[in-house]
């Protein structure tokens, strides 16, 4: 099972960014946590990098997903997705049901 799912948005994005922008040859989405500690739960990151000792990788389309193995119980359900309006862009993180909820 992945723990995360893009958005065709999302990964219309990622794509664009991967291909536009040079990110290096061989690096994939990372796809993080930060906090998840205390009532005020956590923040999540994106950023380009390599894979690392203790991380998790699968493929979504064309796109590597990179997550550190110990923050999947806290991306469990999340989808990325992406907004391009008149008042703001950027990437978003939306809490799906997971199966069998």
């Amino acid at each position: 099972m992945k723990p995360v799912t893009i958005s065709k948005d999302a990964e219309k994005e990622i794509l664009n960014i991967l291909n536009n922008k040079n990110v290096p040859k061989g690096y994939g989405l990372r796809i993080g946590v930060k906090g998840g500690r205390g009532c005020a739960g956590v923040n999540y990151m994106l950023g380009f990098d390599t894979e690392k000792e203790g991380d998790m990788t699968y493929l979504h389309e064309d796109i590597k997903v990179i997550v550190k193995k110990k923050e999947m119980m806290f991306l469990m359900g999340v989808e990325v997705d992406f907004y391009d309006g008149a008042d703001e862009r950027g990437f978003t993180f939306n809490q799906t049901a997971l199966p069998g909820n």
